[in-house]
């Protein structure tokens, strides 16, 4: 399994980020519409074991065209970074691979949308991300921490602290503290 190795850092304004980015000749790499599927025993035994289990639809905001993608997280590892073992399949059909988990005996815990602008720059994906209740972030991926910490620090990001929690467990931290019991989370 690839190994993912990401910053994640909370923004207030996503603008200057394109900025810096542009500034440094970052590519963009498009942007995405994301519902995010989330799923667990019904004892939520991946939780316990600090895994994760999703299910991807993620419609390009410029063509139209989906994809589909079931990603299995394995347990963080020790580091400054989020890191964690990662797997992908790109599947045909949202629908089938639902009912395929379902049928594996796997419940939905949480849906949520996101909006993401990907770009990449020094060899890193960087992800400006908006996500409901929660606001906007900025995700950098990379094959080395040294690589990521760098452009962290290109993007003027050095100041601002990492995130090592998943979206899914600060939306549901979000909707507890909120007192909302809902497992569905949409943009207005």
């Amino acid at each position: 399994m690839a190994v993912e190795i990401e910053a994640k850092m909370k923004v207030s304004d996503l603008e200057a980020v394109r900025v810096r980015l542009r500034e440094h000749g970052a590519e963009r790499a498009g942007a995405h519409f994301e519902v995010n599927e989330f799923f667990d025993t019904e004892d939520r035994t991946l939780l316990a074991a600090d895994k994760g289990l999703r299910l991807r639809r993620s419609r390009d905001k410029a063509t139209g065209e989906e994809k589909f993608v079931i990603t299995f997280k394995g347990p963080r590892q020790h580091g400054p970074l989020k890191s964690r073992a990662e797997a992908e399949v790109t599947v045909g059909s949202f629908d089938d691979a639902q009912r395929l988990l379902h049928a594996l005996g796997y419940v939905t815990i949480l849906v949520f949308e996101k909006r993401r602008e990907s770009w990449e720059l020094a060899g890193c994906k960087v992800e400006l991300d908006e996500l409901p209740h929660l606001g906007t972030f900025v995700e950098i991926e990379g094959p080395r921490e040294q690589d990521v910490l760098k452009v962290r620090e290109l993007l003027r990001l050095g100041d601002r602290p990492m995130i090592k929690t998943g979206y899914a467990a600060l939306l549901s931290t979000y909707l507890q503290e909120h007192g909302r019991s809902q497992r569905v989370v949409r943009f207005s």
